[in-house]
This record gives C-alpha cells, structure tokens and sequence, in this order.
C-alpha cells in the first residue's frame, strides 16, 4: 500500500520584532492613535497597527487602557475567496533576562482590499506594562506573527513511483559560504584581533541577539564592523560554524578538549540566544561529570540557567561523603562559591537528604 501527504493549504508565515522608543510618550496619545508596519506575506500586503494607548469601559465603568493591535488587508484577495489569517503577539526582552510573556491570537477572514480586523487584540494593560520588566530604557519591543492559510487548487493525485531521495546537503552549501566568506556584508572583530566575516541575514534568521542587533533599531543594524567582547576565536569560531551548519564538530575531539568547548560554548550559546547549540552542550556536559569537573559545571549551569545539568551536578557531588570530600577540595569548589554562593544552600539540601 502506498502513503502520501498531499497538502490542501498552504501557510505563510513572518514573525518581525517591533520596538517602540520612549514608549511613556504614548500616554497622550487617543483611542484611535496607533502605530503602522507594512508586511507582505503570502503575497499580500498587510498593515499591522500598534495602538499604544487604547481605551475600553470595563464592567465596573472604569477606563482600562491596554497596547492591542489590528491588521488590515492592504492588496485584493482572489475573487470570492477569503484570506484566513492570524495574527499572534507577545512581550520580549531582547537581552533576554526575561522569558517572552504569553502569546495573544487572533484570527479573521479577509474579503476584500482595505478591510480591518473587527475586534482589537488586546496585548497588556498599560498598568501591567510598566510592572512586567520588559520596559527597558522607555522601548518596549513586541514580537508579532502573522500567518495567512491559503487553499490549493484542486489536486489530481497522479500514481506515485517512489524515488529515493538524498540526504540534506543545506549544511555541506552553508559552510561553503562561510568559508569563502562571499557575499558577506559584517564582520566580528575579537579582543585578540581575529575577524570572521559573516552575512547578517544568515545570523538573524538563526539567532533572537543578531535579529535585534542587525535588523531592530541597535547601532549594528547598519555597521559592517562589530567587537566581540570576552570571548576567545576558537569559541566564536565554532559558535559561527554552528550557526551555519548546526553542527558543532568540535564537540567531538578528545573528551577532556571537548569538555572545555562545551563550557564556552555553552556560555556563547546562552548569550547569542541559540537554544539548539545550548542543549547540545548540557548533554555533552552531563555525560562528563567527574569530581574534577563538577563543581565548575555546576557553577556554569547555575549562571546559563541550565535546570538539567545543575540536577546532574547535584546528584554526583551528593552521591556520596567520599565524593563530596573530593569535590569540596578542588578549586572548581573555591569558584563556585565565591560566584554562586545561592547554590550551596540546594547542594547542602540534597547531601542532608543522602545521608538520612
């Protein structure tokens, strides 16, 4: 028997990052006033409308003012088909001290040119906006998602014969482009004086930091030159080839050299917001804990906030007294008390609990 997927829709997708500067400003602005970004996405144009300041009765008769948004269908629509869409949105803090807030959606079918979203999508009250911690410096940023469904043809599904298909090759193209550096429009200038030139829509399409950094409203946004700060070559070499290629062969040379990049990879990782790359360095890291590790591995996933591996650190230094006396006399131990003394108190909890 034969299985296929045969796909009735299509779905078009683009998630942008809009920053509002001096954002206490727009507590004189009215009802009505907004903010306007024009998008194109499933081959329309779609304007987003930013209503700092709007204003709605609650059941008590008290004004409740709240940051909603509408979008409105800019270009026609196929003849007598509506466009279905989405639109879903939430706080960010680009330097990620704080978890995105929970996602706001909307959905509305479009007919016609110039028609609006009936109802706002009311975001966060103006109150709760300046209590949440994602106003930073008066910019409040916003990460908004638009999707527009649209439905296929009809499709006549011819008989299949089966071809096998290659592996991927994405990654084998985007090292190349990487290493010919053609094309490449920034360049990383380190403490040490190395430069890696890379392209900018390759790292903000992989990386939150870079999005912001290169597309937002920051001074990178239009330099070609940017300085890396703390971070040694080899660490932001590997991090760039992982960006490219997802791959971080370095992680596999000999275990103790592996181990050390893990660290600093680890670090970077957390920093440039790759999620992925910092994963794969817990699990690297968590399959290596010995005594002359531990301590230090636990400092690190106590500062990336790394809930797994700091489990896994724990439950080695407390397994047992002659482990713990081992680890207490390393200088790894002397590190992590001097810059994560909050952590002694749930090692000491769960050492308590072994020996009872």
């Amino acid at each position: 028997m034969e299985h296929g997927l045969t796909n009735l829709t299509q779905a078009a997708r683009s998630v942008q990052l809009l920053k509002i500067d001096g954002y206490s400003t727009t507590a004189t602005m009215f009802n009505s006033d907004c903010f306007k970004s024009r998008w194109n996405v499933g081959g329309h144009e779609w304007e987003l409308r930013i209503y700092p300041s709007f204003s709605e009765y609650s059941k008590g008769d008290s004004k409740v003012y709240w940051v909603a948004l509408k979008h409105v269908l800019l270009s026609e629509p196929e003849r007598d088909k509506k466009l279905r869409t989405n639109i879903s949105c939430r706080l960010v803090d680009p330097s990620r001290n704080l978890d995105p807030s929970a996602e706001r959606r909307m959905s509305y079918g479009f007919g016609s040119r110039g028609e609006c979203s009936y109802h706002h999508l009311r975001l966060v009250s103006r109150d709760e906006v300046l209590s949440s911690g994602y106003l930073v410096n008066d910019s409040l940023t916003v990460q908004c998602t638009i999707t527009v469904l649209k439905e296929l043809p009809e499709i006549v599904i011819p008989a299949v014969t089966e071809v096998p298909l290659p592996s991927s090759d994405l990654h084998r193209h985007f090292g190349e482009l990487l290493q010919s550096q053609r094309g490449a429009d920034v360049t990383f200038v380190l403490q040490s004086g190395d430069r890696f030139p890379a392209h900018k829509t390759i790292l903000a399409a992989r990386s939150p930091v870079f999005m912001v950094e290169f597309f937002g409203h920051m001074n990178e946004r239009r330099s070609q030159s940017v300085r890396i700060e703390d971070m040694q070559a080899a660490v932001f070499k590997a991090m760039l080839h992982f960006v490219y290629t997802d791959t971080a062969p370095e992680l596999d040379e000999e275990p103790q050299a592996a181990a050390t990049m893990a660290q600093h990879l680890l670090a970077a990782a957390d920093r440039y917001g790759l999620d992925r790359l910092k994963l794969i360095c817990e699990g690297k890291l968590s399959g290596g804990i010995d005594v002359d590790t531990a301590a230090t591995t636990l400092a690190l996933a106590e500062q990336h906030n790394c809930s797994l591996l700091k489990a896994k650190c724990v439950d080695f230094i407390a397994r047992s007294p002659e482990t713990l006396d081992a680890v207490l006399a390393t200088d790894g131990y002397r590190h992590l008390v001097e810059s994560c003394p909050l952590v002694l108190t749930e090692l000491l909890r769960a050492t308590h609990g072994r020996r009872t």
